[in-house]
């Protein structure tokens, strides 16, 4: 590789990183700027009775974020069309902080309904307490308000565990209950208010790192970046033969051949999600694109790591008599597993399609994904083809491990079920970051947290830097053991 063309892949580059730091920002949209939360509701066990001129209904609740959106309450109306307003406040250190007026004359009886607020600043506030009046209510003419003590869970109700601050008092009287609602808080982002600055500051980074890179080249120095980048100029020719052998032996004598890239995850889905929305009375919204995109992102992990896992030693005759670099091996079967992965991504499609998911702008989010797929799963294969040199045990247990990662990955169960205590051991798991991703994408039509993205590519590629590091150090004994 000569110096022009260096020259060329730094600046297309740095060209591709503008164009997606700008692309990002627009795909991202609200979400970039600012994270709406909203807590649970109680389930409904009962009513308080109508809410008159001189009932006043008072409850703490907690507040978390930097701006009060509004409130939803659970309310009735007797079966009849009622006059007036219902008062909403909120007081913190018995100062009022937030006022919102309902006209009762709108609600619909045994629904929900939301009370506004005027984006109310609460970034010092922690707890705060809301009162609720009716000032025009009479009896005959007012609304009222259910309430509860348990949270749907699954099929199940559990106790909500309410402490003496979280009941409701009625005229200052204190209840066993509290009212049925959530509140909804806006969390304003420092990366969407930094964005551009912070996108400038890697463009910087960037091209000062690749001025150094030609540096180096001149004096004649090497570097990691060259070498990788010198290889794939080098053996491309190789790399693209090695990627069509795998994909062309693995349907080789095949009937269907290709068509398995479509009817595998779809076959999978189909018999999971018979057993799961029958037997086991699923209650996941969406199961069938919840399932199919889990599915998807496993079958592509398993295929690539068992794959990449037996490179070097199935390649033992190459290897001893021509000399490439030995990653290239590992890598060429990830490669052609991405193959059968994009391939795999048209039935997910469809299935957006059939059961009527959204397709916004974020969909474009979606090689991001498979990026981090990649990366995983070379990470892991790096390792695999490495320790299968040394000990040949490598794939029976890797058999068992991938298994075991299955179910340690939320592919058709919701990671709900997973004890708290356990969660921080769970969120170690690089599928359940990149499944998550994925399925807010998908489902959803939006671009999941900021927080989602870092955690998802450095949980991503730090397989691959120990992968890579492993692979590096045990490289130069292959030829003794293979």
């Amino acid at each position: 590789m000569n110096q022009k063309t260096l020259m060329k892949v730094c600046s297309v580059a740095l060209v591709v990183y503008v164009l997606l730091a700008v692309a990002f920002y627009f795909i991202c949209g609200d979400q970039l700027k600012f994270r709406d939360n909203t807590t649970d509701m109680l389930s409904a066990n009962g009513v308080i009775g109508e809410i008159t001129s001189d009932v006043v209904l008072s409850q703490k609740i907690d507040l978390s974020g930097d701006r009060l959106i509004g409130l939803t309450l659970y309310g009735a109306t007797y079966e009849r069309q009622n006059t007036g307003i219902l008062r909403v406040e909120l007081y913190s250190d018995d100062k009022l902080i937030a006022l919102s007026d309902v006209d009762v004359s709108g609600l619909a009886d045994n629904a929900l309904f939301y009370v506004p607020f005027n984006m109310e600043d609460i970034s010092g506030v922690k707890t705060a307490e809301l009162r609720i009046s009716a000032p025009e209510g009479v009896s005959g003419n007012a609304v009222t308000l259910y309430v509860g003590n348990t949270y749907q869970a699954a099929h199940n109700q559990i106790d909500a565990g309410l402490g003496v601050d979280d009941l409701l008092l009625i005229n200052g009287v204190a209840s066993d209950i509290a009212l049925c609602m959530s509140i909804n808080t806006r969390d304003i982002l420092s990366l969407g208010t930094y964005y551009w600055q912070i996108a400038f500051g890697f463009a910087l980074i960037l091209a000062v790192y690749f001025a150094w890179i030609l540096r180096r080249y001149k004096q004649g120095k090497g570097s990691m970046f060259l070498n990788v980048i010198d290889a794939f100029y080098r053996y491309k020719y190789l790399i693209k033969q090695l990627v069509a052998r795998d994909f062309k032996a693995k349907y080789k004598r095949s009937v269907l051949g290709i068509l398995w890239s479509f009817l595998n995850p779809l076959l999978t889905m189909t018999v999971q999600y018979i057993v799961f929305s029958t037997l086991f009375k699923s209650d996941i919204p969406n199961f069938a694109l919840y399932l199919l995109s889990g599915i998807v992102c496993f079958n592509f992990f398993n295929e690539a790591t068992t794959m990449a896992l037996s490179s070097i030693v199935g390649n033992a005759s190459l290897i001893t008599k021509v000399y490439v670099p030995k990653y290239i091996y590992p890598l060429t079967r990830v490669v052609s597993s991405t193959v059968n992965l994009l391939l795999a991504l048209i039935p997910l499609f469809v299935v957006m399609i059939l059961t009527g998911s959204p397709f916004t702008f974020s969909l474009l989010l979606v090689p991001l994904c498979v990026i981090c797929l990649f990366a995983v799963a070379l990470g892991i294969g790096l390792f695999l083809s490495s320790a299968m040199v040394f000990f040949r045990d490598t794939q029976f247990l890797w058999g068992v491990v991938s298994m075991l990662w299955m179910y340690a990955t939320p592919i058709f169960y919701p990671e709900s079920i997973i004890p708290e205590k356990f969660m921080t051991l769970y969120k170690c798991n690089p599928l359940y970051h990149i499944i998550r991703f994925l399925r807010i994408v998908l489902m959803d039509g939006l671009s999941p947290e900021p927080k989602a993205y870092l955690l998802m590519i450095i949980i991503s590629f730090v397989p691959l830097i120990i992968g890579s590091v492993v692979f590096k150090k045990t490289q130069d004994r292959f030829v003794l053991n293979i």
